[in-house]
This record gives C-alpha cells, sequence and structure tokens, in this order.
C-alpha cells in the first residue's frame, strides 16, 4: 500500500462517516476527524456484520457496495457512542 493508496481509504472513511452523520442528524456535532474515524470503524463493523452475520462479502475495495457496508456500519457505530456518551452525560447531572 502506497501513500496515495492511504489517503483515498481516508478519503473514503470520510465520505461514508459524513454520510452516516447526515443520516444520524449528528452532521453539525461532528467534525471531519470523527467522520474519518467513524467511517473507518463502519468499514470495520459494516464488514464483520455483513460477514458474520449475513454470511456476503465485507468491504471489498473502492466501489459503491462497500461504501454502502460502511455507512452501515459508520451509523452502528455513531449510535452506539451516542448511547455511552448519553449515559455518561446523564450521570454528570
Amino acid at each position: 500500500m502506497n501513500l496515495f493508496d492511504l489517503f483515498l481509504w481516508i478519503l473514503f472513511g470520510a465520505l461514508a462517516g459524513w454520510i452516516a452523520s447526515i443520516i444520524t442528524g449528528k452532521n453539525r456535532q461532528m467534525g471531519a476527524l470523527a467522520n474519518i474515524v467513524s467511517g473507518i470503524a463502519g468499514a470495520f463493523i459494516g464488514g464483520f456484520l455483513m460477514e458474520f452475520l449475513f454470511d456476503k462479502p465485507s468491504v471489498t475495495g473502492l466501489n459503491l457496495y462497500s461504501l454502502l457496508v460502511s455507512i452501515g456500519g459508520a451509523v452502528v457505530f455513531i449510535w452506539v457512542v451516542g448511547l455511552i456518551s448519553g449515559k455518561r452525560r446523564r450521570r454528570r447531572k
């Protein structure tokens, strides 16, 4: 993997995370770094869900299928992070 491939994967993660943040309604609360992290984490989570729960191929490269899998995983990731941070906020009050 060269530097350009790494850049493309980061861009791909940012796009998936950004779309997931729009779907979940958290776009105004998240920055570019959070979108990248959620997109990359979403690729892992979506790949795991597709492979082990649905017996479908996981992320297969830079294509539409992989983008959809990554977006789905990022939505799950943002939802779980929201649950965890929401519980923490309620305890502080």
